[in-house]
């Protein structure tokens, strides 16, 4: 199928898309542990959020064209569903221009996402968007949008093949907003170790693991429309490496709570043991006031975290733009406000970060094979 044929089924009624959706015929591909196994796309929840961290990750987001139109969103859905469930099994997208960069899958995921205000003009109100906080610089390129699409693969071609041939998709209804693209260390990850971000900390280790009770509470809505979707919050988080790494071990490990080597709490313990933030020497609370895991620990508000690393080309000035692309998952976008709010408003890593970019979404319940993403919505 040329682009030619693709985009007149665009334009066609749903039942020639619904069509080319159903033919695909691929089901759910069993996971085999390898750098080069396929995610399945079709279930309950959509891929990219319960799956393991990939190497790659890229985020795009899109303004429509027009006013939410329920028939041409439902049409670009239809295909994106499809293309998309075709390249995560290994194969073409319904009229790829490089059919043989779809051939394998390394752990491919592709998430899809929608914005407040479509979801606002197709009659939900199921979210809002981000208040800014009093640690924000944000930057306009880097914020908001009607659609999304999060690709991630532990090889950087499939993205980059995957996110253009959704891209192309999508010309006839909407346009490129932002693109931001990330990484991690595939030492980390190969070795099933906490990956870390550019301040050399472990970024993760209070997430829950992905088989239990606690992470369905936080990350899945459990009613409405949306019932088995979640909320993606993106924010863009400059690092001013220059300056921190100036700063002696023990500084940073006061700054964050936590030994950088080990990951352990200033306490005592392994990575993955409770901080004593009672505990006192001659100096004080162990765990300063204004350290990091402090601020950021609720009892009542907790997040699935799975952000990546990114590095800018270098400006005509010389300058790099370094940081961390914070992604996160929530049932309920207050959780994450609520534990923003206490960072925002006493964290000592203020001090070397500042947010540049924010985005959220709601990500849409999964489908069955012969359905489509956004269906309980549009």
């Amino acid at each position: 199928m040329t682009d030619i044929q693709r985009r007149t089924l665009l334009k066609l009624g749903t039942g020639a898309v619904a069509i080319a959706a159903t033919s695909v015929g691929f089901n759910a591909v069993t996971k085999n542990g390898s750098a080069n196994s396929a995610e399945p796309f079709f279930g309950k929840h959509q891929s990219g959020i319960a799956t393991e961290s990939q190497v790659h990750a890229t985020w795009a987001s899109f303004t429509l064209n027009s006013q939410p139109n329920r028939d041409a969103l439902g049409r670009l859905m239809r295909v994106w569903t499809t293309d998309a469930a075709r390249l995560m099994a290994g194969q073409p997208a319904l009229a790829d221009n490089e059919e043989t960069l779809a051939i394998g899958n390394s752990n491919l995921t592709i998430t899809f996402g929608f914005g407040p205000e479509l979801l606002k003009g197709l009659g939900h109100n199921l979210l809002n968007e981000l208040p800014e906080f009093s640690i924000d610089n944000l930057q306009s390129q880097w914020n908001g949008g009607d659609l999304l699409i999060q690709v991630c693969a532990n090889d950087q071609v499939k993205v980059h093949h995957a996110l253009r041939e959704l891209t192309i998709d999508a010309l006839p209804f909407a346009q490129l907003k932002w693109r931001q693209s990330g990484f991690l260390p595939s030492g980390d990850l190969a070795a099933k170790q906490t990956p870390r971000n550019l301040m050399g900390q472990k970024d993760g280790t209070m997430n829950f693991k992905t088989d239990t009770a606690e992470f369905d509470r936080t990350v899945w809505i459990n009613e409405g429309p949306a019932i088995g979707g979640t909320t993606l919050v993106i924010r863009r988080i400059q690092m001013h490496l220059d300056s921190w790494e100036k700063l002696s071990p023990d500084l940073k490990g006061k700054v964050i709570g936590r030994d950088l080597t080990h990951g352990a709490p200033l306490t005592g313990g392994d990575e993955f043991a409770p901080g004593d933030f009672e505990k006192s020497d001659h100096h004080g609370l162990v765990i300063p006031g204004d350290a990091h895991i402090r601020r950021a620990r609720t009892a009542e508000f907790k997040i699935h975290r799975r952000g990546y690393n990114y590095q800018s080309d270098s400006t005509a000035t010389g300058v790099v733009d370094h940081g961390l692309i914070f992604a996160t998952f929530q049932a309920d976008l207050r959780q994450f406000i609520e534990i923003q709010k206490r960072l925002a408003s006493m964290d000592s890593l203020n001090t070397w970060t500042t947010p540049i970019g924010s985005a959220v979404f709601l990500i849409p319940p999964g489908c069955d094979d012969g359905g489509w993403i956004g269906q309980t919505l549009i």
